[in-house]
């Protein structure tokens, strides 16, 4: 007789761990969960590769009502997902983002701040004058405007979220499954009867949650669905330099390159410009991007760099959505028990405490009590109706 579960997560990535880690939890909820997971050691996984920073400084109420909720969950994170023998531990710390922008970027800027001030979020807005007097170390000579977050924004560990997750998750009764989703089976038009595994296995189930991140594309044709997610390689570099850059935030500059420190060394990388086509699943690293691109980006803003040196780097993927490059979230209008969260964009590892709690909810309650993500609904796309960031 096949296994049989209440719900099968297909991911067992940050995302789908966040899923089974809160349903997993409710105590209104007593159903049997599975994680089917293609890369057990997390080697090419993207919540292994990934940056893991957390802002609230987005342009859209939906996307800054997901990093409030993930601020609060990732600072209690030792309280919630520590088990017998293990104290969790993220790391997180938060210095703040620097979001710079051009001279024609005041008004947006302006704009997004005032969206974040309803939210209850209040960034200052600084003058070139005011950057340059704050951070001595930055060129503000072709700057009009930046954005700075006092509080609630900085980085973590993501590798170590992504564990504690899921150690907590198995440790309440998820069963992780190291395979690889090969099919649907429809018991029913608009209804999905089973999973199918690379080892021949099939796994029976009532719910079906595609968390699979980059490769969640492939899983919705599996169903019959297009969903416009689609991997995207991003380059992260690691740097020194000899240069005393004193009390540096994250920094998203006006060229799309994004920085921070490490310790006493420097993470880096750039936005994957939009117009570009879809990536294969490949990991090698795009050197060129560091010397053309990013290096002398970094030169030009914070001098101090310009006597970096690279030390090592790695690729990891994007989950991209092409159409408004915001998550999608929720359950499928027509596959009624194929329930979404991907196509973060990037976003994934800072969103996944808001994510896993509001889709756990969506599956024990019919409706999300935690956060509202209707905005992120797949009948958004359909319906044209654009979560979209304005800058970044």
């Amino acid at each position: 007789m096949q296994p049989a579960y209440d719900v099968v997560i297909v991911g067992g990535g940050v995302i789908g761990s966040a899923v089974a880690y809160f349903l997993s939890a409710n105590a209104d909820f007593g159903g049997k969960v599975a994680v089917v997971e293609r890369d057990p050691y997390y080697t090419a996984s993207s919540s292994s590769l990934s940056t893991s920073a957390i802002r609230q400084q987005f342009g859209t109420r939906p996307n800054i009502e997901m990093s409030a909720y993930s601020i609060a969950f990732l600072r209690q994170v030792k309280e919630r997902l520590s088990v017998d023998g293990y104290e969790a531990d993220i790391g997180l710390r938060e210095p703040g983002y620097l979001i710079l922008g051009g001279k024609e970027d005041v008004a947006i800027f302006e704009s997004r701040n005032a969206v974040q001030k309803a939210c209850g979020f209040d960034a200052e807005l600084l003058s070139p004058a005011e950057l340059g007097q704050r951070y001595p170390w930055l060129n503000t000579e072709d700057l009009g405007i930046g954005s700075y977050g006092p509080e609630k924004e900085g980085w973590f560990d993501g590798p170590a979220l992504l564990q504690a997750f899921r150690r907590k998750a198995r440790a309440q009764g998820v069963e992780y499954i190291a395979d690889t989703v090969v099919g649907l089976d429809m018991a029913a038009p608009g209804h999905i009867g089973a999973v199918q595994l690379a080892s021949g296995g099939r796994l029976a189930t009532g719910i079906v949650v595609n968390a699979a991140g980059a490769w969640s594309g492939g899983i919705a044709r599996m169903a019959g669905i297009d969903l416009p997610v689609v991997p995207r390689k991003r380059c992260i570099f690691v740097f020194e330099t000899p240069a005393e850059i004193a009390s540096c935030p994250f920094i998203f500059d006006t060229s799309g390159t994004v920085v921070r420190p490490e310790g006493h060394l420097y993470i880096c990388g750039i936005t994957p410009p939009r117009d570009n086509a879809p990536d294969d699943f490949g990991l090698d690293v795009d050197y060129d991007l560091f010397d053309e691109l990013i290096w002398p980006a970094l030169a030009h803003r914070v001098p101090g760099f310009e006597q970096l040196r690279l030390l090592r780097a790695w690729a990891g993927l994007y989950e991209y959505n092409t159409f408004d490059h915001s998550a999608v979230i929720g359950r499928h209008p027509e596959v009624t028990n194929l329930i979404l969260a991907t196509g973060f964009s990037g976003h994934g590892m800072m969103h996944s405490p808001a994510a896993g709690a509001g889709v756990s909810e969506l599956i024990t309650y019919g409706d999300c009590r935690s956060i509202d993500l209707t905005p992120f609904a797949f009948e958004r796309i359909a319906e044209n109706r654009r979560i979209e960031e304005h800058v970044y």
